[in-house]
């Protein structure tokens, strides 16, 4: 194709447009990535073959749609800032990451440009392919900056031919940006092996789309259903070997009068890591890296400024999910405490409460095991608290679960405990009954073995409504267990008097808690003396209510006293020898922040003897 001449465009001349034409135009070529993120996630095979771009695409734009929705600005420059800033801001993953930072450096030339012209557009998107492959640590070919370089160089090149309309520059774009992704499988060798074109950069071409697409149709574009997408778009990441080797994709925005990109970049070299992208503007900075490690990351920030909006999904099991055939998925809030190795094993996945301590933030069994956990609370100046996980992060997970599986069955805290559940469901409501929220009336290990057992049922093949009615049955006979030996936490929280600490220590009674059953709620049933004997007596009196007849499945937490966590399931196995699994764990959060150090649980669920 001759670059020097302009053919005659099938849209309108527009020889500039205004504010209110650049709004339109984000709002539909949103529209069309949105109605394609789900075959998005199905092509996406780099940089790891997680299966999520589409969803990180969408939440990326859903936030710039959600702030222009109805705002209403005649100034083009002012919009694209708008847009700039809240893609930094609800950027996810890899390519929302480098996408945002292209809109910022696409709005830095235009600020102060009430109306947009082709040659003004081509400059600025110039600048703006500059500014995204530099927030790339490692830029490769063939991947959404190839794309987008094209799609400038193509802007240039047509105002440098005499074009004079912005019809023609985007025809001509998108023209170059479509050729340059069907070349990505000849750049990358992954892409080529799975027969797929890089997703991030089809996620690119989709939103020109959708804004050429309103150029030629006026506002019925806004209505948008996205067109098909090609034919390899129904090839999964499953045709490609899964190899990630840092388990955490890692986000986070950091925040300062000044924050020093190159510094940051220098800080974060000596973390051992993959995919680092760098994104923002002098005051704010959306970091995006492939770790094992969250915390590093994020306490390697904290020198730079205040961090916020910290994300760490869990790629091996987003590989997984990618790959898998079954229907359904199970999610769990980390309140449910059980082995690691379920997770590797099982249909599983985590969304992470928060826990803070003063200026610090952490997300839950990500950037703070159970054992740091427990080492916060016994260090801290500061009160260690829980809180609920946002909206968002469950809303994130289910999205891209339900591109990969049929149904999802979010298992979650008990609602008297927590505003946990709530917040799962008010995700869950956008899906209608493909998600399917079950409250377990539990915490830790009952909440844990519950979940275990929907994972379970997911991978026998059985739908959601069946693991939900399962679970609904099986919680009102699931109990844990604890006792409690530091009433420290529970005084400062207020739940028990000032007045009763002395006494207990005095008297040595050590109160017997009971957490799950009918109501979900926490009751004290009593207390036990401690005259060396705690734990075996601690067994006697949890066992006495429950019917050894049946199979039993077991699970014990402590609160940084593995030596009586031991001794519960000595003395639980000398009792019940036919008990099913009985593992013994650190206690997370859910039990750890209220119940104090040297607490231990025991959490009995009767196994399903008609699967």
């Amino acid at each position: 194709m001759d670059d020097r001449r302009v053919e005659a465009a099938s849209a309108p001349r527009l020889s500039s447009v205004d504010g209110h034409a650049v709004r339109r135009g984000f709002l539909a070529g949103i529209a069309r990535v949105l109605a394609e993120r789900d075959a998005l996630d199905r092509i996406n095979v780099f940089p790891v073959p997680d299966g999520d771009t589409g969803t990180n695409l969408g939440f990326t734009l859903a936030a710039v749609r959600d702030a222009l929705g109805s705002w209403r600005n005649a100034h083009a420059g002012r919009v694209l800032a708008r847009a700039a800033g809240e893609a930094i801001d609800g950027a996810r993953g890899n390519s929302g990451a480098i996408l945002a930072q292209f809109l910022q450096g696409l709005r830095e030339p235009l600020e102060g440009e009430a109306r947009l012209t082709p040659a003004t557009l081509a400059a600025a998107a110039g600048h703006a392919a500059v500014q995204a492959r530099l927030a790339v640590a490692q830029p490769r070919e063939g991947t959404l900056l190839s794309v987008i370089d094209a799609f400038a160089a193509a802007l240039r090149r047509t105002v440098e031919a005499g074009a004079a309309d912005l019809g023609t520059s985007l025809e001509r774009a998108h023209v170059a940006a479509r050729e340059a992704l069907e070349r990505t499988p000849e750049q990358l060798p992954v892409l080529r092996k799975a027969g797929v074109v890089d997703a991030g950069a089809r996620g690119f071409v989709l939103l020109v789309e959708g804004v050429l697409d309103l150029v030629r149709r006026g506002r019925v574009a806004l209505r948008g259903a996205g067109r098909g997408m090609s034919a390899n778009a129904g090839i999964l990441a499953a045709d490609v070997e899964a190899s990630s080797p840092e388990r955490w994709c890692t986000e986070c925005v950091v925040s300062a009068a000044h924050v020093d990109r190159d510094a940051v970049r220098a800080a974060l070299s000596g973390i051992a890591g993959s995919s680092l992208v760098v994104a923002g503007t002098r005051e704010k900075l959306r970091v995006h890296m492939h770790v094992d490690d969250p915390s590093m990351l994020f306490d390697a920030l904290s020198a730079f400024g205040d961090v916020g909006s910290r994300k760490a999904d869990d790629m091996h099991a987003q590989q997984r999910s990618a790959t898998a055939a079954r229907g359904v998925a199970i999610v769990v809030d980390s309140a449910a405490d059980m082995p690691a190795a379920v997770f590797d094993d099982l249909p599983l996945h985590m969304v992470p409460v928060r826990v803070n301590a003063g200026p610090d933030d952490y997300l839950d069994k990500v950037s703070l095991s159970p054992a740091a956990f427990h080492a916060l609370v016994a260090s801290s100046p500061h009160p260690v608290r829980t809180s609920q996980p946002p909206v968002g992060d469950f809303r994130r997970l289910f999205d891209f679960l339900l591109s990969h599986h049929e149904e999802v069955v979010y298992v979650g805290l008990s609602r008297a405990l927590s505003g946990t559940l709530q917040s799962g469901e008010s995700a869950a409501s956008a899906h209608g009954p493909r998600v399917r929220v079950v409250d377990t009336r539990s915490v830790s290990g009952g909440h844990g073995l519950l979940a275990r057992h929907a994972a379970e049922r997911a991978v026998a093949g059985d739908r959601a409504e069946a693991i939900a009615t399962s679970l609904e049955e099986l919680r009102e006979r699931t109990a844990t267990f604890c006792y409690v030996r530091d009433l420290g936490p529970a005084v400062r929280g207020g739940r028990i008097p000032g007045w009763a600490l002395p006494i207990t220590r005095w008297l040595r009674l050590v109160p017997f808690v009971r957490i799950g059953g009918g109501d979900g709620r926490l009751h004290i049933k009593g207390a036990l003396i401690d005259r060396g004997e705690l734990p075996e007596r601690f067994v006697a009196k949890a066992l006495r209510s429950l019917d050894a007849r049946r199979r039993w499945r077991a699970q014990i937490m402590h609160c940084d006293n593995p030596v009586e966590g031991d001794r519960v399931r000595a003395a639980l196995i000398a009792r019940w020898p036919r008990i099913g699994g009985a593992e013994v764990l650190d206690a997370g959060s859910a039990i750890a922040a209220h119940a104090g150090r040297g607490a231990v649980a025991l959490s009995l669920m009767p196994v399903d003897e008609h699967p």
